[in-house]
């Protein structure tokens, strides 16, 4: 088995709005369905949404910005750490994602192994 990322990208409703409208309620259960789908079949390994705020390190002088700078779209929102035995596999368990309804993204990487 390998591991993959998923980076979800876009979507009109996140986590740090799912308390603001029912729309958003809804949406969040949905994914804590399709998570614990993941999870009951040992595909889930981890993974966390992310704040909508950051800093940005960047050069060889680590000039540090507020971040990040890009379209809502295309912003990463989290991300899910998953098992499969290949990266076909990893898109058709991506598939019953929450995001897709709601016009967002998601990105399938595998994830390198490294020797230490």
């Amino acid at each position: 088995m390998e591991k993959f990322i998923y980076l979800f990208r876009g979507g009109q409703n996140h986590a740090h709005n799912a308390k603001n409208s029912q729309a958003a309620a809804d949406n969040m259960k949905a994914w804590m369905t399709w998570m614990d789908g993941l999870a009951k079949k040992g595909i889930l390994q981890g993974g966390e949404p992310l704040q909508p705020t950051g800093k940005q390190v960047s050069g060889k002088n680590k000039v540090v910005t507020d971040g990040p700078f890009v379209e809502a779209k295309e912003m990463v929102g989290g991300y899910l750490i998953v098992q499969a035995k290949d990266i076909d596999e990893a898109v058709e368990f991506s598939k019953g994602c929450p995001i897709f309804a709601e016009e967002g993204k998601l990105e399938v990487r595998p994830l390198q192994k490294m020797d230490m």
